[in-house]
């Protein structure tokens, strides 16, 4: 996405679109890497020496709150962002810490006991051995 992409999206959104707000989520879509807010940090604050560690989280608290970002939650200590804010799951791979995007077709998937509620949004992680960490770990033996 270009900056005035971005900065459509973001107003279209209702987040005003700073200088800060628009390189965070340049960050998001282009490193596709579901970072932390310490992440996001770390990478910004060499070009941007104003940014704020509470600047990152408030920024990312808004895109949540306003629907441009999604927050991952698979583990209880750490909280990582995502600006794919379709319905898909993640997979973190216990040895590495990847976090790989997963495409689910949610029309076959079948819940019971859910006709009476209305559901705003849905969660799908799953924890394991990523393909590449298993191939190394078949290597390494």
């Amino acid at each position: 996405m270009s900056t005035e992409e971005i900065t459509n999206y973001l107003a279209k959104n209702d987040v005003k679109p700073s200088f800060q707000r628009l390189s965070i989520y340049q960050y998001l879509i282009s490193k596709k890497n579901h970072p932390t807010a310490d992440t996001i940090y770390k990478e910004l604050m060499p070009n941007i020496p104003t940014l704020s560690k509470t600047t990152v989280y408030n920024t990312l608290k808004l895109f949540v709150d306003k629907g441009v970002a999604i927050a991952i939650n698979i583990e209880d200590n750490e909280v990582r962002f995502d600006a794919d804010t379709s319905t898909h799951g993640h997979f973190k791979c216990e040895k590495c810490n990847h976090i790989y995007d997963l495409t689910i077709d949610v029309s076959t998937l079948k819940f019971e006991n859910l006709n009476d509620y209305l559901i705003k949004e849905a969660h799908f992680y799953f924890k394991g051995i990523c393909e590449k960490c298993q191939k190394n770990n078949i290597n390494n033996n």
